[in-house]
């Protein structure tokens, strides 16, 4: 079963398939925000989103991290590090990418993990 949620017109804020949830792109709700203020708010949706497909941060397994000027790197990564759970780390890329709205600074997508979808070993 394909589960689509938050959809808009032209995607599906998540999806949820096969035990995982595909994250869409997420951007900030306020592009006025600098980078660091950005990230909080992309990763507060985050949060929401996940709670809603049934899961949290603790079981993600991927992030991609656009930003617009890499040199905001370390102001996305101030609002992370607040965030992460140390004891939770996903794999994570972050790169520099000409952004849809030209006020967005990050945007970021994800895997995560539902319960119970962990491959059992015999």
């Amino acid at each position: 079963m394909i589960q689509r949620l938050a959809e808009e017109q032209r995607l599906s804020g998540a999806v949820v398939h096969g035990g995982l949830v595909w994250l869409a792109g997420q951007v900030a709700d306020d592009p006025g925000l600098d980078a660091e203020g950005q990230t909080a708010d992309i990763l507060r949706q985050v949060d929401e989103s996940l709670r809603h497909a049934g899961t949290d941060k603790r079981r993600l397994l991927s992030v991609t991290v656009l930003l617009a000027d890499i040199a905001d790197a370390p102001a996305m990564n101030r609002a992370w590090d607040r965030w992460l759970d140390p004891a939770a780390k996903p794999a994570r890329m972050t790169v520099q990418a000409p952004l849809v709205g030209p006020a967005w600074r990050v945007e970021t997508t994800g895997v995560v993990a539902l319960p119970g979808s962990e491959a059992r070993r015999g």
